[in-house]
């Protein structure tokens, strides 16, 4: 409904002119039945005016409301996945992992009320006060380079982590058996950095468990603070046990002196571990080993009575949290073993502890069957890369599927963001809870999932398909452009004084530059290309999956938004001999000091006015890197064109973000607001235009032989960067320097730099 009818619809137009007439003294008649019929008319009249007024007051509020629900209502289509998918019932072999990417090493229970254990150290004496604790992965704690080597993603994993003087190694192997998810065991050695270390380092590790609900933890405490194990019981997990095995040399079995702290209390929420153990270190202790001078160290206090219920008899229905001290010298290694109950009944009760000779075999024999299957898979050492490039490609694989993480909660939804034609704020509102499996971009900053970086990690399949079509309907219905196949993102920044550019963070670019002031008459080239890839993936799945009435509805739609006619038509910028935005733009703004505000958003001449958006970079070649054009296409030339010019886009490194002759070229967006997608290169648009390269390289056409050459400069060029930084720094990162090709963002980023493994594969 326009917005004009509806004014019409809240103000009758008899009403107010019959009571104006009236209030002039103009003629009334009042005879007979005529006289009551139209007094009943006119209460009614009036009646309809109140309601409509009333009607015209709320109806935002109500239209608000109504958006603000269906944005949290479930999908009617059955569930994609059985609610008890993530039992150990249906799936044993992935009910225990390492599923905690932002702790260092932790493992928990895909459940929404999670047993969980994980991993703190500190060394001691290398400052005054409290030592540093590690726990969860930070950006600026000095530890690194951290990261996987191998990781399977179900039952085996092994990491390194480099804190100053100290390297850990952490690792861990799952043995299946029983109803509960079977065994597990973890190994973590610790050694001096630089060999021949005179005075070695004194460590304290701390080994924790923690429930998340009324599960009862029954520690055995032994003599100096020593945990024998720690036996529970849950409906999930049956019959436990967990025992910390006695220190030992690395690499052999040799005893090592440990000096123990036990600590428990009730379960003060998994944000505040860190904080409750630190505040707990305030006691000094002796290490003692025989024949070695005594040194001192702080630990924890030890705890209250325990019983039944938990410390003290506290914290019911709260969960519990129990915490082991080794303090010991390095080199050093500690076992921790996890068996289940049910994997012991049946005759099974004699089964070997996975611990010792035993869970070394394990590993190793787990570490080559990841080595063999890797290469199976990639086939990286027959294609003739380097040993550096293979150790490349596996830590890349390894951080992905180390970064699996399981989560359960309500999450937070914006509703439809335009109501009534204009953009106006809206309040988010809560999801019903739900659990969510997914890998983390960066375990240190972006440890959650992204919807952006999902679609560069996995692939969906049949039973998906109806929520698929139902996002990509909302999609392409809420995010409608101006004029028909034209699509515009809502929710951009407005045109704030503080702003060079307002960002668009619903299509992922944050700050890469758009049309100057924000206006419903914008049309946006990626977020167009990326419905035209949508409808045609979606109405080629609806074919295979045999949904004729969905493939019917996609294929009017995908033929439409795939004929280059109309791309041409409203994004093809002749002056600028590229595809663009269109909006209300300028480029004459900049950021200039205006005491005492600071840097502010200055407008000059020409003023803004409707015209295709100047900004060479990522998005002008998205109708290439999704492969819409045909090979034999005019535009084809011209995106080579601008994609191989050093002058910009090329560079040693990798694709720039943005045009080096961009006047938005490493610009920050605000004062506080540091570049982003303003020149630097990253890995995932990259892979989408090597992909690009390698499918028309392969396809006959004028640009053929252009195509592959340039895809393999490309291909060369990121990837020996990535290898170089990550030989250098241990880490993968967010982005590149165009200027040098270091590392930048945040790190680790194994979400889709991992794409790096795919690029050394030649798999697009």
């Amino acid at each position: 409904m326009a917005r004009g009818d509806r004014r019409r619809r809240g103000a009758p137009a008899d009403g107010p002119r019959t009571a104006e007439r009236a209030a002039r003294g103009g003629p009334v008649r009042r005879d007979g039945r005529g006289g009551r019929a139209r007094g009943a008319a006119g209460g009614a009249a009036l009646a309809l005016v109140v309601l409509s007024l009333a009607l015209g007051l709320s109806g935002r509020w109500l239209l608000a409301w109504y958006r603000s629900r269906r944005a949290v209502m479930l999908h009617s289509a059955p569930p994609a996945l059985p609610p008890d998918s993530s039992s150990p019932t249906v799936a044993p072999d992935l009910f225990w992992g390492t599923y905690r990417p932002h702790v260092y090493f932790g493992m928990k229970t895909r459940s929404p009320q999670p047993l969980l254990t994980g991993l703190m150290w500190a060394q001691q004496g290398t400052t005054p006060g409290t030592p540093k604790l590690r726990h969860t992965c930070e950006q600026g704690d000095g530890v690194g380079p951290y990261g996987w080597e191998f990781h399977d993603g179900v039952s085996f994993g092994r990491q390194h982590i480099q804190d100053g003087a100290l390297r850990l190694t952490t690792e861990f192997v799952k043995r299946p058996g029983g109803q509960h998810g079977g065994d597990w065991s973890w190994r973590v050695t610790v050694e001096p950095q630089a060999s021949g270390t005179s005075a070695l380092p004194l460590v304290s590790l701390f080994f924790y468990v923690v429930t998340d609900g009324k599960e009862v933890l029954v520690p055995e405490v032994g003599a100096k603070g020593q945990l024998k194990f720690i036996s529970g019981h849950t409906s999930e997990l049956g019959d436990f046990r967990f025992t910390l095995l006695a220190p030992t040399s690395p690499g052999d079995t040799t005893p090592k002196y440990g000096s123990y702290n036990v600590f428990w209390s009730s379960n003060p929420g998994l944000p505040l571990l860190t904080e409750m153990v630190k505040s707990r270190l305030n006691n000094w202790f002796q290490h003692r080993p025989p024949g070695a001078s005594p040194e001192r160290y702080l630990g924890l206090p030890g705890s209250l009575k325990w019983d039944d219920r938990g410390p003290s008899g506290q914290g019911q229905g709260q969960g519990q949290f129990l915490i082991q001290q080794v303090t010991l010298k390095v080199p050093c290694s500690v076992e921790l073993v996890f068996e289940s109950g049910s994997a012991r009944t049946g005759g099974s009760q004699a089964l070997e502890q996975l611990a010792g000779s035993l869970l070394t075999h394990a590993l190793e024999s787990h570490a080559e069957a990841f080595r063999e299957r890797f290469e199976k898979t990639f086939r990286l050492k027959e294609k003739g890369l380097s040993p550096e490039e293979q150790a490349l490609g596996q830590g890349a694989l390894s951080g992905l599927l180390g970064g699996i993480g399981y989560f359960y909660g309500q999450g937070l939804v914006l509703p439809d963001m335009e109501v009534e034609g204009s953009e106006q704020k809206v309040d988010p509102v809560l999801f019903p809870s739900v659990p969510l499996f997914t890998a983390v971009p960066s375990r240190s900053f972006f440890p959650r999932g992204f919807l952006w970086d999902e679609g560069f990690h996995q692939l969906v399949i049949q039973r998906a398909f109806p929520r698929l079509r139902a996002w990509f309907s909302w999609l392409h219905h809420s995010q409608a452009g101006p004029v028909p196949l034209s699509y515009r993102w809502r929710g951009r920044d407005p045109a704030l004084p503080t702003l060079l550019n307002p960002k668009t963070l619903p299509s992922g670019l944050d700050d890469y530059p758009r049309a100057s002031h924000p206006s419903a008459s914008e049309r946006h080239l990626d977020l167009r290309c990326w419905v035209a890839l949508g409808s045609r993936v979606l109405m080629r799945l609806a074919e295979q999956l045999g949904e004729a009435e969905a493939a019917a509805e996609l294929g009017p739609l995908a033929a439409s938004l795939g004929a280059e006619e109309s791309l041409d038509e409203l994004h093809w910028a002749p002056e600028l001999g590229v595809f663009a935005d269109f909006g209300n733009h300028t480029k004459a703004v900049q950021l200039k000091p205006r005491p005492p505000q600071g840097l502010m958003r200055v407008v000059g001449r020409p003023h803004p006015h409707l015209q295709y958006v100047d900004a060479l970079g990522y998005v002008s070649l998205f109708p290439f890197l999704l492969r819409l054009l045909d090979p034999n296409s005019p535009r084809l030339g011209p995106m080579l064109d601008v994609l191989a010019d050093r002058r910009q886009l090329w560079s040693p490194f990798g694709l720039r973000s943005l045009a080096a002759s961009s006047p938005f070229y490493s610009q920050r967006n605000s004062e506080h607001d540091p570049p982003y997608w303003r020149g630097a290169v990253w890995l995932n648009v990259n892979y989408l235009a090597l992909g690009a390269l390698h499918y028309y390289g392969h396809l006959e056409g004028p640009h053929q032989a252009r195509a592959a050459r340039l895809h393999g400069e490309l291909r060369a060029n990121l990837v020996g960067n990535v290898r170089r930084q990550y030989q250098a720094t241990g880490f993968l990162w967010e982005q590149y320097s165009d200027q040098d090709g270091r590392g930048m963002g945040c790190r680790p980023f194994q979400g889709w730099t991992s794409l790096v493994l795919l690029a050394m594969a030649e798999d697009y």
